[in-house]
């Protein structure tokens, strides 16, 4: 398995696609990461604080679309 570090520098838009997913467009610095011995291989996503509130708020968006796009049961 081959493992990174990527550092998020930018968040530029945020969309779903028809198979559920959801699709991001970032800037990131992407480094591959020597594994350390004794330790599971992972890779890593970092990203700064502002970065991490812009993800909760593109996140709370997207999950929004996904709830608007199931349907509604009628009593």
């Amino acid at each position: 398995m081959k493992t990174y570090t990527i550092e998020v520098q930018k968040f530029k838009a945020a969309s779903n696609n028809i198979h559920g997913q959801m699709l991001f467009k970032i800037d990131a610095l992407i480094t591959p990461k020597t594994p350390v011995e004794g330790i599971e291989p992972s890779t890593v996503l970092t990203l700064t604080e502002a970065n991490a509130r812009v993800l909760m708020a593109l996140l709370k968006t997207q999950i929004a679309e996904f709830d608007g796009k199931k349907a509604r049961s009628r009593f």
